[in-house]
């Protein structure tokens, strides 16, 4: 029949036009291989690094990592951007299907008559054809719904970045306070010992008791306490760092991490507080989830305007060929005017108003807490650095008087233990105020003073693709 002929050669029209399943395994082993072999002198990062950072290096991997070249090596490796990466594809295509115009159908129905007249064919087939029209702007209500989705998706890749560089910002700051820690605690370590060495002399001479020697082998064991805490804290640091660049360990095997050096510049001022509370990533993609929930309003009023159903149809009856008009079908909207989806829609709506309005309230206490935070460290590190000053001018004294003979060793070592203290005590002050500006950096999502602006470059996807999918 020629009507079955046709039905066949239209089905195999659509049927070539469809997309195939491809079976994309995931193998543990690969990816778990894929991310040890992580290096810092692949030349794709080094192309991704000289394009953002707008340079050239005249030797590849360099010999010392700033802050500001690891922090684009973590763009370039972090996992969570792929997260945030592949959560605004699915967005992309959830924008994709809501483009997407609604199909016609068609149906067939043969039937066979049994008791056909002689010489009449028994035969009857029924070829249907049914075209949905959309009202009321529906498909542009649901495609501005997934727009705004998708620009929330966007938005998010910006809000990782700036979380991906604040972890790696504290680890590196951890990592060198662990670093100059260790470092005051062995000169320490190397000073109590000499001290514990003249009282052990001075107790065989029968200068001193044995609760003085005492109480210096118990400074001498916090020290080395200490000491062994600082080189755990060395090694935790250590691995902080690589996990916030993505890295397996054996990547900063024999590199060189330059310290941190930051400056508050003008991030406390009322202008930037104020660029923050508008501008930040999370704040315009709370904006962009406000926007997808008008849309999703205005798309839930339009449900209560009818779709429109366009029919025609063929019939082949016994030898007889009938074409049936243009007929038209619609939902009578009597029992229901689709107010359950409104008034959910209206919810969802205040839902996410509510939550914008949290979110610039948490914004701004964050940005209040961090600037305070850091004044008062600011504080005392001026306390810390006058009170180290004064004990540098007395060590100095102490040393002219030592080597003129006025005051014995143990003296002067018992000053420079008490030096050391406060080198210490600096140290940790310092790590706070480093901490604060963190704090105050990420808070306001604007580079600290001296550091590079962020880029767009975090919302491609910069490796090969092969990585992620073996």
């Amino acid at each position: 029949m020629n009507t079955v002929r046709l039905l066949f050669l239209f089905s195999s029209v659509v049927l070539t036009g469809c997309v195939s399943y491809q079976d994309r395994p995931l193998s543990p082993v690969e990816t778990a291989a894929g991310f040890q072999s992580r290096t810092l002198d692949n030349s794709e990062l080094r192309s991704f690094l000289e394009k953002n950072l707008s340079t050239n290096f005249s030797t590849w991997p360099p010999k010392v990592w700033d802050f500001s070249t690891l922090t684009w090596v973590a763009f370039y490796y972090h996992p969570s951007l792929d997260v945030a990466r592949a959560q605004w594809a699915v967005n992309n295509a959830g924008e994709t299907a809501a483009k997407a115009r609604p199909n016609p159908t068609v149906s067939v129905s043969p039937e066979y008559n049994f008791n056909a007249a002689s010489g009449v064919s028994p035969w009857i087939a029924g070829l249907n054809f049914d075209l949905p029209i959309e009202t009321a702007g529906k498909r542009g209500y649901r495609t501005a719904q997934a727009k705004h989705l998708s620009e929330a998706a966007r938005l998010n890749i910006g809000t990782v970045a700036w979380q991906v560089r604040k972890n790696f910002r504290d680890a590196l700051i951890d990592f060198d306070v662990a670093q100059q820690s260790a470092a005051f605690l062995r000169k320490q370590q190397s000073l109590q010992t000499k001290m514990v060495e003249i009282l052990d002399l001075q107790l065989k001479t029968g200068a001193i008791s044995r609760f003085e020697i005492s109480t210096a082998h118990l400074a001498l064991d916090k020290v080395q306490l200490d000491l062994g805490n600082a080189q755990s804290q060395k090694i935790e640091a250590s691995s902080h760092v690589v996990e916030s660049l993505g890295l397996p360990m054996s990547a900063l095997a024999g590199i060189n991490l330059a310290p941190v050096e930051i400056s508050v510049g003008d991030l406390g001022s009322p202008e930037v507080r104020q660029h923050a509370l508008q501008n930040r990533s999370d704040i315009l993609s709370a904006l962009a989830e406000y926007a997808a929930s008008q849309s999703a309003l205005q798309l839930e009023i339009a449900k209560q305007y009818p779709d429109v159903h366009l029919g025609t149809g063929y019939q082949f009856d016994q030898g007889e060929n009938k074409w049936a008009l243009v007929g038209l079908s619609l939902e009578l909207p009597v029992l229901n005017r689709n107010q359950g989806g409104i008034a959910e829609a209206k919810a969802r709506r205040e839902e996410a108003a509510a939550k914008f309005v949290a979110l610039q309230a948490k914004v701004l206490a964050e940005i209040d807490r961090a600037f305070a935070v850091y004044r008062a460290t600011e504080d005392q590190l001026k306390i810390s650095a006058a009170l180290l000053t004064t004990q540098h001018k007395r060590q100095q004294s102490m040393e002219a008087q030592f080597k003129a003979g006025a005051i014995e060793r143990l003296d002067f070592l018992t000053m420079e233990v008490e030096l050391g203290a406060s080198e210490v005590l600096r140290l940790d002050t310092e790590a706070k105020a480093a901490h604060a500006l963190s704090d105050l950096e990420f808070a306001v999502q604007q580079p600290l003073a001296g550091t590079r602006s962020m880029l767009t470059e975090t919302e491609a996807n910069p490796r090969n693709e092969k990585e992620n999918h073996p």
